[in-house]
């Protein structure tokens, strides 16, 4: 009964499965699973130690299964979830001030990339790790969240406040500012 309860959890879109989680901890850590790693990531991007990182992702997740009900399905449950992760950030931020060694958020893995691309993610990252500290905040947070995050144009406008357009330049603008500082030329996937 459990097995074929998850399966059917699976099989929800995130809206439903956002919908099912106010009542339903299975729903809520399903949704737990398929966005993690992004919000990991982003905390480490931002942060650069483990051990901070866990703790706002932790954080991140308590804040969202409090208020799963404010989820209105508007937008991706990964732009949502985002946003609360960057409220989280600047309230860290808030109370310290630390120097962001970000080369640290490209050792996470993702298992679904084969290893070529994930090998040839790692060298970008890495690249623009370095960069990063160097460049506008908001053209940095507009490529964490699309390169870190794992969000689209959209999902990152949404959490930015912004329109897509912008972010687009953001990020664009953030691109070429990262290649002047390095050697490695990144594409824009769009």
């Amino acid at each position: 009964m459990t097995t074929l309860m998850n399966m059917e959890i699976k099989e929800l879109d995130e809206e439903d499965l956002a919908r099912k989680a106010i009542s339903d901890a299975d729903a809520f850590a399903e949704l737990y699973r398929q966005h993690v790693t992004r919000v990991y990531r982003y905390h480490m991007a931002h942060i650069g130690n483990v051990k901070d990182a866990e703790d706002l992702t932790s954080q991140t997740f308590m804040a969202a299964m409090e208020s799963i009900r404010s989820f209105r399905g508007d937008g991706s449950f990964a732009a949502w979830v985002m946003g609360i992760a960057s409220k989280k950030r600047l309230m860290y931020f808030r109370g310290n001030r630390h120097e962001v060694p970000l080369e640290a958020a490209e050792h996470y893995p993702n298992p679904s990339l084969p290893t070529d691309k994930a090998a040839m993610q790692r060298i970008r990252l890495q690249s623009i790790s370095h960069a990063l500290k160097q460049i506008s905040s908001e053209r940095s947070e507009a490529i964490v969240l699309i390169y870190f995050g794992g969000l689209s144009y959209a999902e990152a406008a949404g959490v930015m406040r912004k329109n897509e357009a912008s972010v687009k330049m953001l990020v664009s603008r953030g691109l070429q500012d990262l290649r002047e500082r390095t050697s490695l030329r990144m594409e824009v996937e769009e």
